[in-house]
């Protein structure tokens, strides 16, 4: 028997929320595995054609925007998952009470489209090196400045109010709930649009040091995503962020001192 003022669960309804959550991270692993295919296979593809100089065209670009869109997928997707549960489990309850049902994926879609912005300016700035002769064949920067350079900027990055302020709305998934929720499919899109923003604001330093280390660099790749994972998911996440951002810091004086 319940207590007074306590709802009894629906053991129906639970199992139906435990079969979507199972659903979504099933789903949401398989396009993590599947983007990191695409890398694999794309790393292969230019291991081949290292002697090639890259010709840019319409093609090329739209060829380029696709591996990085597809690359922030693979390391940011995990990450995300939290977020995209807690919107599904919401819209279940919503739905079981006959209200307005929106399916995750439109909230999905809102967080892929804030990274696809991303993924145009970092092939824009890949576009940008090559055509000044600081991309080398491997996808890496040739200048240690400007390696060194880019290592300070992250590692200062992670101590910044900034930086603080968007990990703090990504590490909750309830609060940004709680503060941000908009009914409908555009409101939910709207919604992934700006969980996604705010998970940019938090990141998109670190990616920028693919330049340096080797966009296609898969093991710096996987390291990176790992380290995001931790710093907006684990308990200690705040403190993973700041040691990080110290070695990041370190490295960068080695690489201009160095140069």
């Amino acid at each position: 028997m319940s207590s007074a003022g306590t709802s009894p669960v629906d053991p129906r309804a639970a199992a139906l929320n435990r079969r979507d959550r199972a659903i979504i991270l099933l789903a949401l692993l398989g396009v993590t595995v599947i983007a990191w295919l695409y890398l694999v296979s794309m790393r292969r593809d230019m291991d081949d054609m290292t002697d090639m100089a890259m010709v840019w065209t319409p093609t090329t670009f739209a060829l380029t925007f696709t591996m990085w869109w597809i690359m922030m997928l693979g390391m940011m997707v995990p990450s995300a998952a939290p977020m995209i549960v807690t919107f599904a489990t919401i819209n279940r309850s919503k739905r079981a009470r006959g209200q307005n049902f929106v399916p995750a994926s439109v909230f999905a879609l809102g967080y892929l489209v804030a990274w696809g912005g991303f993924s145009l300016g970092a092939t824009a700035a890949q576009w940008a090196l090559d055509r000044v002769a600081l991309l080398s064949p491997m996808l890496s920067t040739t200048s240690p400045i400007l390696d060194g350079s880019l290592f300070l900027l992250a590692g200062l990055y992670q101590f910044t109010s900034l930086k603080q302020t968007c990990l703090r709305h990504c590490r909750s998934p309830f609060a940004f709930v709680l503060n941000h929720w908009r009914d409908g499919r555009a409101g939910a899109l709207r919604m992934g649009l700006e969980h996604g923003a705010w998970c940019l604001g938090c990141c998109w330093v670190l990616m920028a040091v693919l330049f340096v280390v080797g966009v296609m660099n898969l093991l710096w790749v996987a390291g990176l995503a790992v380290f995001v994972f931790a710093e907006k998911l684990l308990p200690g996440g705040v403190w993973i962020g700041r040691v990080g951002g110290g070695a990041m810091l370190g490295l960068g004086v080695y690489l201009l001192t160095r140069g």
